[in-house]
């Protein structure tokens, strides 16, 4: 029978914390695998024959190491920080082993023992990792490749949060993060340093103070909320709620238009969007809270709207939102394939972006276009029946009311033609 891998969590305090039989694994096995500070720890506890292996930037070696000790009958021990499987090493593993070669032996998390200390209740804490590679400080324009895009998207939508740090990912710049998106008057700080070795200490502090500090390593931060979070309205926003160009206001995709073209993209909650032409950014930022696990991709040739996208973005906390100003199809290339694409505005290249689009879509995905002129709208129907897919079109014309003296009347908006086309195998053919 195979020797199970045991994956034993540990604390800074060595030995003091483990039981008899996790000790007595470590005492035994042949092949002991861990970061290079907790071989260390337990260098006293090893057998005069185990060897060591130091994992530390050879992570995706150590399923091969595991698998030739396990062939030729020998013991393996991996030690782990805490609880192998609270974004520790043991998940990892176990599914590229299989779970039934492993042995999970827990300890206590280091999220507990920071709670601990605080005398912080934890069951309903939002555990994040920042264990990526170092993308730099936040900024604007950051997206999904940034190593604190996934926080950010966290902090956004829960009130208690416990973060497993990095060298890179520090206290300090996360709460830069915290600074720059202003949510640093949100949330109350405590960083807890070198749980259970010497120089343990838990410093509560707020953002501004922690964005300037040093914090010594390994470290894990606790974050919870002193001001009560936003539950915004996720569809159907007002056109008033968006920031436009003036004296021009109204060249915006107003909300009932706005929202049969959203019913139509037939987002999800993880939909990558393309908008193209995004205007003042209406669409393209109510669908971004509509796929909150998912990311819009928005591009606008006119400098002024680019502008009022951000304000609006900023405005509206919309983090999963890329803003590029340049003239479609330029940069589209760069854009991960989407789920949904929206055109309100095409720059004179319609027929070569309905095509691009169709190509770049997903099986089954939805391509949605506006249209007030006769002659664009002629234009899509025509490139559509080319690309052999798919389309239908709705015509919307919608009456608001208005006050006439002391009474209200009815008046027209004008007419928009909503062009929905859905993408095959064939039209990326």
């Amino acid at each position: 029978m195979t020797e199970v891998c045991r994956i034993i969590g540990v604390l800074d305090d060595g030995p003091a914390s483990l039981s008899a039989a996790a000790l007595g694994h470590i005492q035994q096995a042949d092949l002991i695998i861990g970061g290079g500070r907790t071989l260390e720890l337990f260098a006293d506890h090893f057998a005069p024959h185990a060897e060591r292996r130091d994992l530390t930037g050879k992570l995706a070696q150590v399923p091969d190491w595991i698998r030739q000790k396990q062939a030729e009958g020998r013991r393996v021990a991996v030690l782990a920080t805490g609880d192998p499987l609270c974004h520790g090493i043991g998940g990892y593993l176990q599914s590229r082993l299989c779970i039934e070669a492993c042995e999970i032996i827990p300890n206590v998390s280091t999220v507990q023992l920071a709670c601990a200390r605080l005398g912080l209740p934890w069951q309903d804490l939002k555990i994040c990792s920042v264990h990526t590679r170092d993308t730099g400080e936040w900024h604007a324009a950051a997206g999904p490749e940034h190593g604190l895009y996934s926080l950010l998207r966290q902090i956004r939508r829960h009130d208690r949060l416990a973060v497993f740090t990095s060298p890179a990912n520090s206290p300090d710049r996360i709460a830069r993060l915290l600074l720059s998106v202003g949510l640093d008057q949100h949330f109350q700080l405590a960083v807890a340093e070198r749980l259970q070795q010497s120089g343990e200490r838990l410093a509560i502090l707020d953002a501004a103070d922690a964005a300037h500090q040093h914090f010594a390593e390994p470290n894990l931060l606790l974050m919870w909320r002193q001001r009560a979070s936003r539950s915004p309205v996720q569809f159907g926003l007002a056109d008033s709620e968006f920031a436009q160009r003036t004296p021009e206001k109204g060249l915006i995709t107003k909300r009932e238009v706005r929202a049969v073209s959203l019913a139509r993209l037939q987002l999800r909650s993880n939909s990558i969007v393309w908008d193209i032409g995004a205007g003042s950014g209406a669409v393209g930022l109510e669908a971004a809270r509509l796929a909150p696990e998912g990311h819009v991709y928005a591009v606008e040739k006119n400098s002024d709207d680019v502008a009022l996208a951000s304000v609006n973005r900023q405005q509206l906390e919309v983090d999963n939102y890329t803003l590029l100003h340049a003239k479609a199809p330029a940069g589209l290339d760069q854009w991960p394939p989407p789920d949904a694409v929206f055109i309100g505005g095409s720059g004179g290249e319609l027929p070569a972006l309905i095509r691009l689009c169709l190509q770049r879509l997903a099986a089954g995905g939805w391509l949605v276009m506006n249209f007030v002129t006769l002659e664009n709208l002629a234009t899509a129907v025509a490139t559509l029946r080319d690309c052999g897919v798919s389309w239908d079109v709705t015509q919307l014309q919608a009456a608001r009311s208005k006050p006439l003296l002391d009474m209200h009347r009815l008046a027209a908006e004008n007419p928009v033609w909503i062009v929905s086309a859905q993408a095959t195998e064939r039209s990326h053919e």
